[in-house]
């Protein structure tokens, strides 16, 4: 292989070619996916991938589980932190219905003490779970070695 690249090195036109080949394999490489777990019953996901498609530019990927329990366990999810799906992104896990403001700060600022954010069950107004204008309190949590506190709050 290497032989292969030095005879192409000589040659002029192939310079460009190499450079705008690696260049493409380390914008694919550098390009995370965001996967969302979600139990196949479950509406309110669809919902809320939709608005992180639409807040973060970013395509959501969906994979169905019929066991979420044991999602939330392999990714070291507080019991009282659990929601309905479970995304991972850039090596953080975002339970429930985390809003997309908050998941790009994360991913903005990324503190090492924080393995993810949560927002414990379905909170009426929260993204994925709008209704009739109505909205109640409720909190991300952030969640790691410091343990949970809160990243936001929204009223």
């Amino acid at each position: 292989m290497l032989i292969k690249i030095g005879n192409l090195v000589s040659k002029r036109w192939a310079v460009p070619v190499l450079f705008t080949t690696l260049a493409a394999c380390t914008t694919a490489a550098q390009a995370s996916s965001y996967v969302m777990n979600r139990d196949p019953g479950c509406g309110c996901c669809e919902k809320w991938a939709e608005h992180i498609e639409a807040s973060m530019k970013h395509d959501v990927e969906t994979r169905n589980s019929q066991n979420m329990a044991a999602v939330k366990d392999t990714n070291v999810i507080p019991q009282d932190l659990r929601s309905c799906h479970t995304m991972i992104v850039e090596g953080y896990v975002i339970e429930g219905h985390v809003p997309a403001k908050e998941i790009a700060r994360l991913l903005r600022e990324k503190p090492d003490n924080i393995r993810g954010l949560a927002v414990a069950g379905m909170p009426v107004g929260s993204p994925g779970m709008e209704y009739q204008n109505q909205t109640q309190p409720y909190q991300v949590i952030a969640f790691g070695s410091n343990g949970p506190t809160v990243f936001a709050s929204y009223n």
